[in-house]
């Protein structure tokens, strides 16, 4: 038996950071490692710029995800005023940049999005874990920082209403909250049932031990925290279980 702390994420926005280059900002359809120990880090209140905390974070937990509902992809526009770069020549500050109109182009910029999607995460702890699941599970019921989806403009729908419970797989501890209703199910308002996807998928960590599924494939995701103070990211291997029908 394992123990594992298990969460529920669901919102009517959220945002899962992929490589972004020049103006495009790709999102993927579940959460980003980065993201999740973004949200632990808010919960325990451990600040970007606290490099050996951040650090700690990264080395002491790992997660197992499971994709009830992707919702439906949304992508936003922005325009951002942008200069011509002169020859041998840099701007030091955005204020220097905005000082020559005459040099000004408008770029667009997107940033993708998901709608109404609900995950259900398992998160284990190491023997590096600077806390135990139960104070994480303490910390994320009461929150230092505000929590979100990714993005600050996605806040959380409902609680996360973390378990801690002893499983004999992952896939155990993933399918535990199956049975728990979002929205009651009232014959008279069917359209405002949130439905699951057809096929469960799965996707955890290629280092967690006694999964309980088979592998279907085996990605690289470019989310591993190196520096949150200077942003950088390692790369990963995540195994993903494409389940044959409703798990």
């Amino acid at each position: 038996m394992h123990s594992y702390l298990v969460l529920r994420l669901y919102g009517p926005m959220a945002s899962w950071g992929e490589v972004a280059v020049g103006e495009q900002r790709p999102g993927a359809p579940h959460p980003s490692r980065s993201a999740l120990l973004g949200l632990l880090g808010a919960a325990l209140g451990i600040r970007r710029d606290d490099e050996a905390g951040q650090q700690a974070l990264g080395a002491g937990y790992r997660f197992g995800i499971k994709l009830l509902s992707a919702g439906l992809p949304l992508r936003d526009y922005h325009t951002v005023q942008w200069p011509d770069l002169p020859k041998k020549f840099s701007y030091a500050t955005r204020r220097q940049e905005m000082r020559a109109p005459d040099r000004l182009n408008t770029i667009l910029t997107s940033r993708d999005y998901r709608c109404d999607s609900l995950y259900t995460v398992a998160i284990e702890a190491t023997a590096d874990a600077a806390y135990d699941l139960a104070t994480l599970g303490a910390a994320i019921e009461r929150p230092v920082f505000v929590p979100y989806l990714g993005r600050k403009s996605c806040p959380l729908a409902l609680p996360l209403n973390p378990r801690l419970e002893s499983f004999p797989s992952l896939k155990a501890a993933l399918d535990s909250r199956d049975d728990e209703t979002l929205i009651p199910e009232d014959r008279h308002h069917q359209s405002a049932c949130l439905r699951p996807d057809r096929l469960a998928r799965y996707y955890w960590d290629a280092r967690m031990d006694s999964a309980g599924m088979p592998v279907t494939l085996r990605q690289t995701r470019h989310d591993e925290p190196l520096s949150r103070r200077r942003w950088q990211f390692d790369t990963r291997q995540e195994n993903v279980y494409l389940a044959e029908g409703r798990q």
